[in-house]
């Protein structure tokens, strides 16, 4: 399966242990099956910093590793009430991420993390959250956080300087 990262360089090595802990899987290395999104994620994060580049760096992930018994993967299909949870905790330094070597789920970008964050701080309940959440296009991102899967399963194909 083809994977892509948005970046302000080129990432032929990824590390896992480079990156916030308060992101929605916790720290790892994220990619997306989508490119349009990786490459507005790049130009977002380009614009951001002066005279910085942006770049799409392309890998190969080999999916089918992730069904080894030796990696341990949570998967959540849509905007649920275990993913809402799971991003609120990691977003509170609960760090419910831990054991896992693979998280693979929405993204809560601009418009769905204003939902998750008034449903943090008590504004709103578990169903006002899901009921705004559910006709939200799911934004795909898959988080790495086991160097060895990493090392063994992702291999970088190409860069791409947008």
């Amino acid at each position: 399966m083809i994977l892509y990262h948005g970046s302000l360089v080129v990432v032929e090595r990824p590390l896992v242990g480079i990156g916030r802990s308060d992101l929605d899987f916790g720290p790892g290395f994220y990619l997306t099956k989508h490119r349009e999104q990786a490459e507005r994620w790049a130009k977002i994060k380009s614009g951001r910093k002066k005279n910085s580049e942006a770049f799409l760096n392309i890998y190969e992930f080999d999916r089918n590793s992730l069904n080894n018994a030796v990696y341990k993967l949570l998967s959540f299909e849509d905007y649920n009430k275990e993913w809402l949870d799971f991003v609120a905790f990691s977003r509170k330094g609960m760090r419910p991420w831990l054991g896992y070597d693979a998280i693979e789920g929405g993204i809560a970008n601009d418009s769905v993390i204003t939902t998750v964050d008034l449903y943090v701080d008590g504004i709103i309940t578990v169903e006002q959250a899901l009921d705004k959440l559910v006709n939200t296009e799911l934004r795909h991102q898959i988080c790495i956080a086991n160097q060895v899967l990493v090392d063994s399963c992702l291999t970088f194909k190409q860069s791409i300087r947008l």
